[in-house]
């Protein structure tokens, strides 16, 4: 299937996407993963929304990473920046500054890897990774086509973006993410 081809079929919610011209459709996510990305959201919408820094975009929302090669994604949530706002029309036409990913017990499309290998490649600058089974919150840091630099986020650490510069909420405060001291984890 084609980009063009792709851009035509029917409106969605279902999560779906093309990749190098093989469309891939996923169930729904579970309600877990929604209520991270909805309070994801709603604390990254305010944040952007006080400084005027750009826009916060949740799925399904179509980013074409390349139109030529046929790919085209969607990140659980997405950030473009003022400055980079020409990209967004009806769909998002090239690279967000910040995509965040969601991670649930059984991926809904593709790999991880390629996901991130495609960000680096095309220009994403940063990648949050929130691990729902283990609870955790990784800040990848993407340039030059590759990842630059790994964080693990501890959960009561702020969340330190080189992309949302002054955004310091913790996973904890955001995912109500606690210790749970009966089995030594979180």
């Amino acid at each position: 299937m084609t980009t063009l081809e792709y851009l035509q079929t029917p409106e969605t919610v279902l999560p779906r996407e093309l990749a190098y011209g093989v469309l891939r459709v996923a169930d729904s996510p579970v309600v877990r993963h929604q209520r991270v990305v909805r309070d994801l959201t709603i604390a990254l919408t305010a944040f952007v929304r006080a400084g005027r820094i750009g826009e916060i975009l949740p799925a399904p929302m179509d980013v074409i990473l390349d139109h030529d090669a046929n790919l085209v994604v969607q990140p659980d949530l997405l950030f473009v920046s003022a400055e980079r706002s020409e990209i967004v029309a009806d769909r998002i036409h090239g690279a967000p500054d910040l995509v965040v990913e969601v991670l649930s017990p059984h991926p809904r499309i593709g790999r991880l890897d390629e996901r991130i290998e495609w960000f680096a490649r095309y220009g994403v600058r940063e990648c949050w990774l929130i691990d729902l089974p283990h609870r955790q919150t990784v800040v990848l840091s993407l340039a030059d086509g590759r990842v630059a630099h790994r964080r693990l986020i501890a959960p009561n650490s702020p969340i330190r973006s080189g992309v949302l510069t002054g955004f310091d909420l913790t996973p904890v405060s955001l995912f109500g993410w606690a210790w749970d001291h009966s089995n030594d984890k979180w």
